[in-house]
């Protein structure tokens, strides 16, 4: 199991681990807030009983008073008492600045309704009263609070996320620069000693050797490789370039590097003298990883097609292969550092095409769609001038 998968499992184990315990919260509070709601019926229906005893007692000399401390402890649920024509008798707990408008009256009955059957209250034989009510403003509260309370969790988490992924980046960005720096300063210096051999051969052999013009090539392209390690360490500068010869010098390299059972087409549907603002170095390293990729993805005959496509400020490379294809699920997983599929690879390549058009270039790579057995297009997209 690679690091990706590894990574990707706790965060599914830390997402259910969350749901869990966002589930268990709200299940608590709904069973604390549903005892709370009876108890508060319970206080409703002596308040009504109270009411009625008030109302009925026609002896001076009952002592009311206990009925009145009912009365007057009810100093949380609204409460709103109608008779059978649902005309208002008595209100408790409504806002007292509203209480003569009757649109408002009205809007508290209907959410009365909603919320709780009214308590009956039998008068007389002819005489009938209606107690409505709804929870107190401390139930409700205590309704929303798990909602709040993960709505909190969930911003906190995200803030905590985004902070810890920033400052990992920033940390595998100096890492980044610092192997590269250190990789362009290890080749430098037998790059130098070799030169210095090749002069030497020179002056010994006296005439041109076939030997010697290979060596040179290979130097030049270790020089190459060793500038490419030096601007991914630093900001490199970007110049406006003819992309055509730029796209064709990259394919030439690459095609005589890889078998000759794969075909390279190029459908450039641009004009051929477009200039775009590029890091030539750079950029040309992000084709060779992508076609070498896509080389190595084919068995046997196989073709890599790359279309070039003009749109305003845009530009969109493409590169196509019929080569084995990959599964959806590792679409944006290969562009990570050290992930790989194969038995030798190092997981690099298009992890360093990733930040050098996204980073240097301020474009996008990605896959624009692969099919297992059938093959997989690779979508560079970068913009002609930046700013």
């Amino acid at each position: 199991m690679n690091i990706y998968s590894q990574k990707t499992r706790w965060k599914i184990s830390l997402l259910i681990l969350g749901l869990i315990i966002a589930g268990a919260t709200l299940y608590y509070t709904n069973r604390l807030a549903k005892r709370l709601s009876n108890e508060e019926k319970k206080k409703v229906k002596l308040w009504a009983e109270a009411m009625k005893i008030l109302t009925t007692t026609s002896n001076p000399d009952t002592d009311i008073n206990f009925v009145f401390k009912v009365i007057e402890n009810n100093e949380t649920i609204p409460v709103i008492v109608t008779n059978e024509n649902e005309e208002v008798v008595f209100t408790r707990n409504i806002d007292s600045t509203r209480i003569n408008n009757p649109r408002y009256i009205r809007q508290q009955l209907m959410e009365m309704k909603k919320q709780h059957d009214p308590i009956v209250l039998i008068i007389t034989d002819d005489i009938k009263q209606f107690v409505f009510y709804k929870d107190s403003i401390l139930l409700e509260q205590l309704k929303l609070f798990p909602f709040i309370q993960l709505i909190l969790s969930i911003l906190f988490l995200g803030i905590a996320y985004y902070a810890f992924s920033y400052m990992r980046k920033a940390e595998q960005n100096q890492v980044w620069i610092g192997l590269s720096k250190e990789t362009a300063h290890q080749l430098g210096t037998p790059i130098s000693s070799i030169n210095a051999w090749i002069e030497l051969l020179k002056t010994e052999i006296g005439k041109p050797s076939r030997n010697i013009e290979e060596l040179e090539k290979d130097i030049t392209r270790l020089e190459l490789i060793a500038e490419r390690f030096s601007k991914i360490g630093s900001i490199p500068e970007l110049q406006p370039v003819k992309f055509f010869p730029l796209i064709n010098k990259s394919i030439s390299y690459l095609q005589k590097r890889v078998s000759e059972q794969i075909t390279f087409f190029i459908d450039f549907k641009a004009d051929k003298n477009l200039k775009i603002s590029v890091n030539p170095t750079l950029i040309c390293w992000v084709f060779e990883n992508i076609m070498k990729n896509a080389a190595d993805a084919i068995a046997g005959n196989g073709i890599i097609h790359i279309t070039v496509s003009d749109s305003t400020q845009i530009l969109y490379i493409d590169f196509e292969d019929n080569g084995k294809g990959m599964p959806k699920a590792i679409h944006k997983t290969i562009f990570k550092p050290g992930f790989t599929t194969k038995k030798r690879g190092w997981g690099l390549g298009l992890s360093l095409s990733k930040r050098i058009v996204e980073t240097y270039h301020h474009g996008k790579i990605f896959v624009k769609s692969s099919d297992i057995n059938k093959g997989t297009i690779i979508r560079v997209v970068l913009k002609k001038n930046i700013s």
